[in-house]
């Protein structure tokens, strides 16, 4: 569900796209009060119309689709030594995809890139296995890191590099894992990386 506000001649026009689009509608005890939409077809109605893809007409009403919707899941399905990792961006990579609505995680690459401004939130587990040393591992965001996970512990076989966030994203922007210090001799078998919008702005 996401709140519109539209003044009284807009808010007559909205009911009539939203008629037409079969979507429910709830409105306040008056045209100044949020009204909530929710269904196959979203009616803003803004002056300032964003350009993340919605259909907008010469009034500034925006006809967004409701199900546009992001997520994914990352998955390392084998053990490798990470010779596919780059020297100088040591980019950690995954090789399977268990969820990719709206197709937004580059699978060969290992980045996610959002199609919208919004609040996203992201999780990590990245797993170091028969290694005794300290690895890190950021969560970058264009290159720049955002969090941070350690794993160090010598006595255990498998241990996870683990952190996750809520980010404000902006449309193209760019997320993915970075291996900051360490290594993953051994591979990083069932590590994961996942992401998904909570809302967009």
């Amino acid at each position: 569900m996401v709140p519109a506000r539209c003044p009284g001649p807009c808010a007559m026009l909205a009911l009539a796209l939203l008629l037409g689009c079969g979507v429910a509608l709830c409105l306040g005890q008056n045209d100044t009060e949020p009204i909530v939409l929710e269904g196959k077809c979203l009616v803003v109605c803004d002056s300032n119309p964003s350009s993340d893809g919605a259909v907008t007409s010469s009034l500034g009403i925006s006809v967004r689709s409701a199900g546009a919707k992001v997520a994914f899941s990352a998955v390392r399905g084998t053990n490798h030594e990470p010779s596919e990792m780059s020297n100088t961006s040591m980019t950690i990579y995954f090789d399977q995809v268990l969820v990719n609505i709206g197709n937004h995680f580059d699978l060969k690459a290992s980045v996610f890139q959002a199609p919208r401004r919004g609040i996203y939130s992201f999780s990590f587990h990245v797993v170091k296995v028969y290694n005794r040393q300290t690895i890190q591992v950021n969560l970058m965001q264009n290159d720049y890191p955002v969090i941070s996970a350690f794993a160090g512990d010598q006595d255990v076989t498998r241990e996870a590099a683990s952190n996750g966030v809520l980010l404000m994203v902006e449309r193209e922007d760019r997320v993915y894992l970075k291996l900051e210090r360490g290594t993953l001799m051994g591979g990083w078998k069932y590590s994961t990386f996942s992401g998904f919008l909570v809302f967009p702005l």
